[in-house]
């Protein structure tokens, strides 16, 4: 694999030319758009360097490296405000080449019991049903974790369940570390505890100011009346909530923000939305929409911040929205927002402090994913025009397309077709083809059925005819695929067969360039394995192989999923539910004789035959 080029074709060394070195945060991604891996850089521009180095690099580095489709940087004023940015963003979008801690499926509170002597404070989900003050929703457990970690260490707050604490006898280890008070075995008096949970509270509350005056009072109390234990108590109290007060920016605040900001250079739009809750960064992502009339930058934001809020009834709304340029019309979105979600929310342009910040952040951040995005485009551009030259087409593609054939031993056969154009993929136009009524494990046959379907419809005016056409295999499909088009009047696509090599490893691959379709005369033509060209089809061909696959998996699944009774004549829901209701399950229908059967409500003695011949006709 050559150093400027991963196994998916990204290419690192136009990607790094116009990388900043500023610190930040980077976000890798296959080519399904997954996550793979957040981390966080001083030198951005020397970290990502190091991935893409000619040799060196370890096993598992190296086969992140072989997945990358391509990265996305989020700029920060500081590598401390990066690695807490990195840390969200791993809490939040859980990249398999990180470590994670344990998925969370509903948002955590952090709960204070009431109407006890000694009150517990700890994680909850689900129902609010407790007696009780309950904080948040905080965006992830981990949040609440860092947070109730911190409490215990500066209020000493009992965060065990009640049955431990109503069965304790002795101090425990919470109690050893200085992390509680032992109120379990009246170590602290219910007013002492009170005063602490309060204080719990206030923190919570984002009142830390009006607390740290309060405790600084109380410790100058303590020192003039030489409790010189109690005082020093304070002294730590204080120290940690001001460590915690000076946060960088991508910690302080306490509101539910977006802030959006754009860049644009030309035709091209790069919008950055940071997505701040509690306070805290949790994600980062680029759109690049296409303004096909807008002039200006609040033009584009105009277009733009409507779709994305009243496009969507179940996107997260935050209370304000931060833009970097200001637009007529946001009171409109306001009230449409109103009418839609029954919330309000607010823009605001003009800003001071750590808002400010917030939004220069998302500026610079918009700047340089514009420019990577830019050279990507160029990159891309150069493929098609040494695809050109490789396949010796007099005029440049604009369209090409790709289909491939999934199966698991010829069941359930599903055909992709995947459109890529000089922008990369045009997935609005992919398509998936279930195959039926063919010889299982008839590839050829899958092939023509799924071409057919897909070319009829083009025939007859439903979308547009690629300029090349991709088949995933050799001299067979490919003869198949000409049959096909000759046999539907299609002349003007020029019909590419791509066979893997002798090795079947990527770089080997052996093209069929159709000369005179519908003929069966084809030229055999192999690239360099550094090729650009190549790597624009490795990357159509991988990319159909994975739509494929994926379209054949969620059919197996649906098919698990189905009942054996569904497919069985005048058995209809309230039938199968009684079924399985009577018997405890299908296993248990199946083992049952027509008698038995029979016995089920709303079963006549002739359905519970057909029943049972149905389930026993294989």
């Amino acid at each position: 694999m050559s150093a400027d080029k991963t196994a998916t074709g990204f290419d690192s060394k136009t990607f790094l030319k116009t990388l900043t070195r500023h610190p930040g945060v980077y976000q890798m991604y296959d080519g399904a758009g997954k996550i793979l891996y957040v981390g966080k850089a001083k030198n951005l521009k020397n970290r990502l360097s190091s991935y893409f180095q000619k040799s060196g690099l370890p096993v598992k580095t190296a086969a992140l490296v072989a997945r990358i489709h391509h990265v996305e940087v989020t700029v920060a004023p500081s590598e401390a405000e990066a690695l807490v940015l990195e840390q969200n963003l791993i809490k939040a979008q859980r990249p398999p080449f990180n470590i994670l801690l344990r998925d969370d499926k509903s948002y955590p509170y952090i709960f204070v019991s009431k109407g006890e002597d000694f009150p517990r404070i700890g994680l909850h989900r689900g129902a609010k049903k407790r007696k009780g003050e309950y904080y948040g929703p905080f965006p992830n457990v981990g949040a609440v974790r860092e947070s109730l970690s911190f409490l215990q260490k500066v209020f000493r707050v009992r965060q065990c369940d009640d049955s431990v604490f109503r069965n304790r006898q002795r101090p425990c280890l919470q109690y050893q570390i200085k992390r509680c008070n032992a109120p379990c075995v009246g170590l602290v008096t219910p007013a002492e505890y009170a005063e602490d949970v309060r204080r719990t509270e206030m923190f919570l509350q984002g009142k830390n100011q009006v607390l740290m005056r309060e405790m600084a009072d109380a410790m100058e109390r303590a020192a003039a009346e030489l409790a010189f234990e109690q005082a020093a108590v304070h002294r730590d109290q204080i120290a940690a909530l001001q460590k915690i007060q000076t946060q960088q920016i991508v910690e302080e605040g306490s509101g539910d923000v977006d802030v959006i900001a754009l860049a644009r250079e030309a035709t091209v739009a790069c919008v950055q939305v940071l997505y701040i809750r509690q306070g805290r960064i949790l994600g980062s992502k680029s759109y690049f929409p296409q303004p096909k009339l807008a002039e200006s930058e609040a033009e584009v934001l105009a277009e733009f911040i409507p779709q994305f809020y009243l496009g969507s009834r179940t996107r997260d709304l935050p209370r304000e929205v931060l833009l970097s340029h200001d637009f007529e019309g946001t009171e409109v979105i306001v009230e449409a927002i109103r009418q839609q979600r029954h919330k309000v929310l607010s823009f605001h342009h003009r800003l001071r402090s750590h808002r400010a910040k917030w939004l220069n952040l998302a500026a610079n951040t918009a700047r340089q994913n514009l420019a990577a995005h830019l050279a990507t485009k160029q990159s891309m551009l150069r493929r098609y025009e040494l695809l050109q030259d490789a396949l010796g087409l007099e005029e440049m593609p604009q369209r090409l397309e790709c289909f491939d054939i999934s199966h698991s031993g010829g069941e359930l056969t599903v055909a992709s077709c995947v459109v890529f154009d000089q922008n990369g993929p045009v997935k609005s136009d992919y398509r998936r083809f279930n195959i039926d009524g063919i010889i299982p494990g008839d590839d050829y046959g899958a092939m023509e059925q799924a071409l057919t379907r897909r070319y009829t419809r083009l025939q007859e005016g439903e979308g547009k005819l690629p300029d090349i056409l991709f088949i995933d295999g050799g001299k067979g499909q490919l003869s198949q695929a000409q049959a096909v088009l000759a046999e539907l009047g299609v002349s003007d696509v020029n019909l590419i067969g791509v066979a893997k090599g002798t090795t079947r490893k990527a770089g080997f691959e052996t093209l069929f360039i159709d000369e005179r379709q519908g003929g069966g005369h084809y030229r055999e033509r192999v690239l360099d394995g550094d090729s650009p060209a190549l790597h624009l089809i490795q990357q159509i061909r991988d990319e159909a192989h994975r739509f494929a696959v994926t379209g054949h998996k969620q059919r197996r699944d649906k098919q698990r999923r189905t009942s054996s009774l569904e497919q069985i004549p005048g058995v209809g829901p309230k039938r199968r539910r009684e079924l399985l209701r009577f018997f405890g399950g299908l296993q248990e229908v199946s083992r049952a004789s027509a008698d038995e059967l029979a016995k089920v409500p709303s079963i006549s003695k002739k359905m519970a035959e057909d029943i049972y011949s149905a389930l026993h006709s294989e």
